[in-house]
């Protein structure tokens, strides 16, 4: 498996009876073409396995705990008729090309058992080998070839395979003369099942239960909802009494969280085209507000559409993309309905007006839609798991920005000038028909006297401007007076608050926690437990949370499951070797029960007292699966140096404090049997190890005679002989008796039983040995400061130099997210966005200056992350980030590209920058406004329902915007003052700069030229 290509890490493990080797690949990678590889290596490494081994499996595998939905049966009907009905479910759930796999809980495989009582074995003088040969040999069907006969070709067969319990009953394993003995008179042939290895129960009573697992990148709701439609269709051919006795529920059902979220976002995109449209109408009027308007539903569309024609569908991250580019794409069309509504009040028509808009204002919409993309572009080549997740939101905006491009430039002028014609034809109907309404054509802006005072044309007077843009432009004023200091005071506010963040902000985080909908609970104990023993544990656990569950009434389904997870959990092994079964909660709605952490402690409170019990929480993780936070990954070339290094690292937890959960994978504490043969003594009997070990699972499992298909099983049915239960206890293994070739002989005459502690389970990552520590961090921590506390604490342990320790899980994903982010996407966007910036202004001082105003609205970041006391999240936070260089560009753009016209005409250039402040003022703060009105509603939690007309807040999915919204209303907020200040004084202080260099050089030529003269 070294050959195959694309793979991200390699993990194997052996345990008793078995192995498994896990490959993780790359995130994206195809599943088919990866499965098709494996498939073919595993081919070529089959004749190397030992031939008495299983067929090796290959499965794909999904990690995650949380199946999307759990199909549960029971009712007061026997066994094997739940188990047949849950099989054939089975098969027909697994027949659709959305589902993984599906697995029973609860299930138990059947067999046809063979009980040989050993006394009657030995009064017969069989041999329990020799029986097993008989029987053996005896349920075959053999291909005897073909005859031809010259008039005829014949195939010749003889078939001798069991077709029904009663052949197995009556098959003679010993003659002697007319008398024959059957295994119907040396043991009891029953049908029934193996020895259970799992038990399910739903609310406390047992249930089949079917965990249906999806294929990644499958639709949850039409995947959840094909699997209850196929159970309804199925469920009407059963015979009316199973319909009336079994009951059918669905519990997990992850397309309900799904669509609870997606309505919450609907109902944000809702609120945000409201609150920007009032925000525009206010300011613009309606007819102006309608053009603009009309670029939201126009650019949505185009970006479903593009989503659809590349094969994807509508998530939540698609939704939050949606209502983050309500605000940005309708800045376009502000542009340019503003600039025509301020040209026709200063007299221009509707058609002239609309063109010079377009002429004017397209080469910075242009410039600056191109500069957002860039910012978003980067953010499609993520790798890894988190870039997976998220590459729906750079996929949508940039869509949706491209289509509100053409919207601002083609679309919104050509209806604004139709319509303003259509709208003065009315007028003017009217106008003759009711001469006395003095009806006139709109010439623009709601408040014209606004729009001329806004304009700061050559006709007027800056003086003469008054309310609030009079106020901004004394303002500006004074501070073009000292644009340095102003520069300079911008620098340190951006370090200080840099600094006041590092000391009491509340540091860095992977992924927002999000109020999940469902927990697991992994119960553990040690020791050699039967599987009964198990149960008993799992019950008293059982019994505990539903009895805080009849008190408080938190938990819609409490699923319990004991015994090892199988294939889907992680290839066929237990995830720890302790755990003894799962509890799966589902909670409630959010907004009728306490946080989920609160729920947790109470149940750690109640189930702290059970003795060597231990109850390891896990809530439901929010964005890419990563497990438990901390994981610290030990390798050596030496393995006998990891146990000791494994548990000074839970030392160091322990002492560190913070850490709860932890887990490791040294081997448990418990015991083998090892049955050790004296060869010299067992060659006296003429005893063979083949005969002795065989003569052994006769006590244990029994030994496999064969397979045999009875006529209502879709399966093969295993054929197991071994002793009856009497004979299958430990102080048996020293009475067993064997037949050899002087006699039954018992075979503690050649074989000591000893206790041996338990091998336990060896892992392997990349080829090395490895052990691992897990653990989650106490609620209220975060875990890059714990994990930073722990490597220190490493470091200085003293650790062996030939262990290599690596921090997996959130750190390593943390680190990656955050290499890429910071290290290569912004970088790259900058780079792009210069490269723009430059073509389009043709001077690197604006470029210069645009850029420096993006790193600046940074700090508007972390003021919004010290008010709202969030953490900075490396993944939203840093999208947030990227995306506000996207946006903080736009008004500076329009500003400068404003600026260098009017300079070419103004007197000075404090007068072309002040009379820039004045032209740019409404739709700089319009842009603005429309942008952090549209992300409001996510930083402050507020969900609207418009349907039910219900106002909620700390809706799970507001949960998982909100750093990534607070990020970009926080930053852009400050950057509109960075815009309307900063950036006017740094064109002033340049203009100081130019007309000081001027002045130096004026005295040299003046005397120059004098000189010539004389």
């Amino acid at each position: 498996l070294r050959q195959i290509e694309g793979v991200k890490e390699k993990r194997a493990s052996g345990y008793e009876g078995g192995a498994n080797v896990t490959l993780e690949f790359e995130a994206g990678f195809d599943a088919d073409t990866a499965l098709d590889d494996v498939r073919e290596k595993v081919d070529l490494a089959k004749p190397e396995l030992p031939s008495d081994t299983d067929e090796p499996e290959v499965h794909e595998v999904n990690f995650s705990l949380f199946p999307v939905v759990i199909v549960t049966l029971s009712g007061a009907v026997p066994e094997r008729a739940l188990l047949r009905l849950g099989r054939d479910l089975r098969d027909r759930i697994e027949g659709l090309s959305e589902i993984l796999q599906v697995e029973i809980a609860g299930d138990r495989e059947e067999l046809v058992e063979i009980l040989i009582d050993p006394v009657k074995i030995e009064s017969y003088g069989l041999s329990v080998i020799e029986t097993v040969d008989a029987v053996r040999n005896s349920n075959l069907l053999v291909a005897a070839g073909a005859q031809d006969t010259g008039l005829g070709r014949f195939t010749l067969k003889v078939p001798g395979l069991f077709e029904t319990v009663s052949d197995i009953v009556t098959m003679p394993v010993k003659a002697d003369g007319d008398a024959v003995v059957t295994l119907g008179d040396i043991g009891e042939v029953r049908r029934g099942f193996k020895d259970a290895t799992s038990f399910a129960r739903v609310g406390g009573k047992s249930a089949v239960a079917l965990e249906v697992s999806k294929r990644t990148g499958e639709n949850i709701i039409d995947t959840v909802a094909k699997v209850r439609a196929l159970v309804a269709e199925e469920r009407e051919n059963w015979r009316p009494a199973l319909r009336d006795a079994v009951q059918v529920r669905f519990n997990a059902d992850k397309s309900d969280q799904i669509r609870d979220m997606l309505n919450d976002l609907q109902n944000n995109v809702i609120a945000a085209i409201l609150l920007v449209m009032i925000v525009v109408v206010w300011a613009l009027g309606v007819r102006s507000a309608g053009l603009v308007g009309l670029a939201i539903p126009g650019s949505f569309l185009t970006g479903i559409l593009v989503l659809g024609a590349a094969g994807l569908t509508i998530n939540m991250v698609v939704l939050f993309s949606l209502i983050l580019a309500v605000g940005m794409l309708v800045d376009g069309a502000i542009v340019v309905t503003e600039y025509a509504d301020r040209k026709m009040s200063e007299g221009e028509a509707a058609r002239d007006a609309y063109g010079l808009a377009a002429k004017r204002m397209a080469w910075p919409i242009i410039a600056s839609t191109a500069t957002t993309l860039a910012a978003f572009l980067p953010l499609m080549f993520w790798p890894g798991v988190v870039g997976e997740f998220m590459k729906f939101l750079p996929l949508t905006l940039i869509a949706t920005l491209a289509a509100s491009l053409t919207m601002a430039l083609i679309f919104v002028p050509t209806l604004g000038a139709r319509l303003s014609r259509v709208a003065a034809r009315i007028v003017g109907v009217l106008g003759g028909l009711f001469p006395r309404l003095n009806l006139r054509p709109a010439t623009g802006s709601a408040n014209p006297e606004i729009a001329r005072n806004l304009a700061g044309s050559e006709a007027g007077s800056l003086d003469d401007i008054g309310g609030f843009t009079g106020g901004y432009l004394k303002f500006l004023g004074g501070a073009l007076r000292h644009p340095f200091k102003v520069l300079i005071a911008a620098v340190v506010f951006l370090v200080g608050v840099q600094l006041v963040y590092g000391q009491f902000g509340k540091g860095v985080e992977f992924f927002p926690d999000v109020e999940p909908e469902r927990a697991i609970l992994q119960v553990k104990a040690r020791g050699n437990l039967s599987v009964m023993e198990k149960d008993r544990l799992m019950r008293e656990v059982e019994g505990r949370i539903l009895a805080i569950n009849a008190e408080r009434g938190e938990f819609d389904t409490v699923y319990t499951r004991t015994g090892a997870a199988g294939g889907g959990q992680g290839g066929g092994s237990n995830e720890a070797e302790d755990i003894i079964g799962n509890i799966t909660l589902e909670f409630t709605d959010w907004w009728a029960r306490r946080k989920a952490n609160e729920i947790l402690a109470e149940i750690n409170a109640h189930t702290r007292d059970l003795a060597g019990v231990i109850v390891d929480r896990r809530k439901e993780e929010a964005g890419p699966p990563i497990g438990k936070p901390v994981q610290v990954r030990l390798a050596s070339r030496f393995p006998e140096l990891l146990p000791g290094a494994v548990a000074r690292v839970r030392q160091g937890m322990a002492e560190l404090g913070g850490f709860t959960n932890a887990e490791d994978d040294r081997a448990l504490p418990g015991i083998d049997w090892e049955m050790s043969v004296d060869r010299a003594q067992a060659a006296k009997f003429a005893a063979s190890v083949d005969l002795i070990g065989r003569t052994v699972q006769m006590v244990s499992t029994g030994i496999k005679l064969g397979e045999y298909r009875p006529d209502d099983s879709d399966d093969e049915i295993d054929i197991r002989v071994r002793y009856p239960k009497a004979y299958r206890t430990i102080a048996q293994l020293d009475s067993i008796r064997t037949t050899t070739a002087v006699g039954q002989v018992p075979i503690g005459n050649f074989v000591t039983k000893q206790a041996k502690p338990r091998v336990g389970k060896l892992n392997r990552s990349d080829g090395r040995r490895v052990m691992t520590v897990k653990s989650d961090v106490a609620a209220g921590l975060l875990v890059d400061r714990k994990a930073r506390e722990l490597r220190q604490w490493i470091q200085s342990a003293g650790l062996d130099e030939r262990i290599e320790v690596t921090f997996k899980g959130e750190d390593e994903e943390q680190k990656k997210a955050s290499q890429f982010l910071f290290g290569r996407a912004l970088p790259v966007a900058l780079f792009i966005m210069a490269v723009i910036l430059v073509t389009q202004f043709n001077s690197f001082y604006s470029a210069f200056l645009i850029l420096f105003a993006v790193v600046m609205s940074t700090v508007g970041v972390f003021i919004g992350l010290l008010v709202t006391g969030q953490p900075f999240g490396i993944v939203m936070g840093g999208i947030g980030v990227i995306a506000l260089a996207g946006i903080v560009v736009n008004n500076n753009i329009v500003l400068i590209d404003t600026f260098d016209r009017l300079k070419a005409t103004e007197p000075s250039v404090r007068e072309a920058i002040l009379k820039t402040g004045a032209q740019r003022l409404r739709p700089v703060l319009l842009t603005t406004v429309t942008t952090i009105l549209g992300l409001m509603p996510m930083v402050l939690g507020v969900n609207i329902d418009f349907v039910e007309r219900i106002v909620t807040t700390g809706a799970p999915a507001m949960q998982w915007w909100r750093q990534l919204a607070t990020a970009i209303v926080f930053g852009l907020g400050f950057a509109t003052i960075l815009t309307l200040v900063v950036t006017p004084s740094a064109l002033m202080f340049r203009g100081n700069v130019r007309n000081w260099l001027d002045r130096r050089r004026a005295p040299a030529s003046g005397g120059a030229a004098a000189g010539a003269e004389a």
